[in-house]
């Protein structure tokens, strides 16, 4: 049979010769990338939610041995919270530093996800430490005024976990010394038109 050849039959095709894609400046680059920003804001929510929750539970059994105390048991929650506020920063600067098109190396990729595992991995640390010590912490709490002040210490030093964590992610986030990609430019090819098949 024969087949008319239209306009409305056919479409255009790109022919393009081959190319070499530089190690240096691979398309996986970007996964690389990307993994930092699920790293570090998985992580970081997972030592929030951990510490949250384990203080939460210290916050409700001080609300019945010692009411007044409530609000000051409260600080634990609080700290566990900035946590996940970390990894929200981290993530988005990471996220906001992929592009693809304007060349991003292997180098880069492979330091935006060392800086998303040292935020999510610190603060996951800083949340189980807040957690820890926020149980135990409120409970003697509860019973003794006069051990506030070594909590309120041992928390500060557990937050300091996650803030070591974001200081030493922006430090390699923003790294330089890798090789510089160029931008992307769509290969120019020959445009033919063939007809459909079928």
């Amino acid at each position: 049979s024969h087949s008319t050849f239209t306009p409305h039959h056919m479409f255009l095709t790109t022919i393009t010769s081959s190319f070499e894609v530089n190690p240096f400046c691979s398309p996986a680059a970007s996964f690389f990338g990307y993994m930092g920003c699920v790293i570090a804001l998985t992580f970081a929510n997972l030592g929030s939610a951990y510490g949250t929750a384990k203080s939460g539970v210290a916050v409700a059994h001080l609300g019945i041995v010692s009411p007044t105390k409530t609000m000051r048991a409260l600080i634990p929650c609080v700290m566990a919270g900035i946590l996940g506020i970390y990894g929200l920063i981290i993530a988005s600067i990471l996220a906001n530093s992929v592009k693809v098109l304007d060349g991003y190396s292997m180098y880069t990729g492979h330091a935006h996800l060392a800086a998303g595992l040292c935020c999510g991995l610190s603060s996951l640390a800083g949340g189980l430490s807040i957690g820890v010590v926020g149980d135990a912490g409120l409970r003697a709490f509860a019973k003794e005024g006069k051990v506030f002040i070594p909590i309120l210490l041992l928390l500060i030093f557990s937050e300091a976990f996650g803030l070591y964590g974001i200081i030493v992610s922006l430090v390699v986030a923003y790294s330089t010394g890798g090789i510089d990609c160029k931008p992307y430019v769509p290969p120019k090819g020959v445009y033919t038109a063939a007809p459909l098949i079928g």
